[in-house]
């Protein structure tokens, strides 16, 4: 094997070896001066009409929060502006995929001692938020995780919050990338939760995807926490963008959809163009970086992935801080890979597939720009 494609868990976890799963709050809680029409979405600023999957997310939203009846109500105030769509990392959360967060959600706590961040609950399989549609069974689970998360979780991470660096360096050992990949994560995550209860715990171990958002935040707490180069990153189905530190605006490129495999029955239908604030996880060596440590899955997705993918870690990722550098994007002309679920661009079958995405080159090269 070439050794540049050797895993290395120990130092690939390192960077989150401070950070810490705290608590479960709800947005308004943790944010109060954001108002109650205020829906956080993945990404850069929307430039014009959102896509559908993401109008739909924000539309289940309202009618979760009580500002909207049913879907006509909630489509009205989108429309008028009574409700608005804001970019997540600029307010410190980070949503998956076409997932928005509204001042009622439940979200996870994450602190490394220097910075804290927050991301919605992952409320299982489909029907979910993240995927988009308007299937009513979103909400039910919506509520469902609600409950889990703000009257049985809370306590427990209050009494003894989970260290999440251990998590990873173990998943990473055990064949996750900790983002195309989390079971091994997912088991990880719940071993350190000894106090939940029975139930709560098989219907956790059931959606392995749990764990992702929690390691999103981890990420985040790793962006927010340095003085230079990226701050943000993530796609909003439209453009891929990053905000670097000092600067409010963000870059960005138009947002291709991802390569990857087909859920049976999809091969034909159009993908959303890459979308989602998990991107940070492969911007902080995980995920698309971290491939060597998912055998598995590099053999399911051999037909996608770049010939050079034994090179693209060390080409783009500072290793001292464990961040993809845009300058050594820039330099070696080789974008970091990023590991996402696939979306129907209309909106109507949610999750069609699962692969990966390649920033074009001109992010880097404008982000590194002097």
């Amino acid at each position: 094997m070439n050794e540049s494609f050797l895993p290395d868990p120990a130092r690939w976890a390192s960077p989150f070896a401070g950070a810490r799963w705290l608590d479960v709050a709800r947005r308004s809680d943790v944010l109060p001066s954001l108002g109650r029409g205020v829906l956080l979405h993945a990404g850069p600023p929307f430039e014009g009409t959102p896509p559908a999957p993401v109008r739909q997310a924000a539309v289940q939203a309202l009618i979760f929060e009580g500002l909207a009846a049913d879907v006509p109500t909630a489509h009205a105030l989108l429309a008028i502006g009574e409700a608005r769509l804001a970019p997540a990392q600029d307010h410190g959360v980070v949503t998956p995929l076409a997932q928005v967060v509204s001042a009622s959600m439940p979200m996870a706590v994450v602190g490394d001692g220097r910075q804290t961040a927050w991301a919605p609950l992952v409320e299982g399989p489909p029907p979910a938020l993240r995927f988009g549609t308007l299937d009513a069974g979103a909400l039910d689970r919506l509520r469902a995780i609600t409950t889990l998360g703000l009257e049985r979780l809370a306590p427990l991470l209050r009494q003894q919050p989970v260290a999440l660096g251990p998590v990873i360096e173990h998943a990473l050992g055990e064949g996750d990338e900790c983002h195309g990949r989390t079971g091994v994560a997912n088991q990880a995550l719940l071993a350190q939760l000894a106090s939940l209860a029975d139930s709560d715990r098989v219907l956790l171990a059931g959606s392995p995807g749990f764990v992702l958002t929690i390691l999103m935040a981890a990420a985040a707490c790793q962006l927010r926490g340095r003085t230079q180069g990226i701050a943000a990153v993530g796609g909003n189905g439209l453009r891929f963008g990053l905000r670097l530190h000092g600067e409010p605006a963000w870059h960005s490129v138009p947002a291709t959809p991802p390569q990857g495999l087909r859920l049976p029955g999809h091969a034909a239908t159009t993908a959303l163009g890459a979308i989602g604030d998990s991107a940070v996880l492969d911007f902080c060596g995980l995920g698309g970086q971290a491939l060597a440590a998912a055998p598995a899955l590099c053999d399911e997705w051999r037909a996608v992935l770049p010939a050079d993918l034994p090179q693209r870690r060390a080409a783009v990722v500072d290793e001292a801080s464990g961040v993809v550098d845009p300058a050594r994007a820039a330099h070696h002309r080789l974008a970091p890979l990023v590991n996402l679920a696939i979306l129907d661009a209309a909106g109507e079958a949610g999750l069609i597939g699962r692969g990966c995405f390649a920033p074009d080159l001109a992010l880097f090269d404008t982000a590194a720009a002097p």
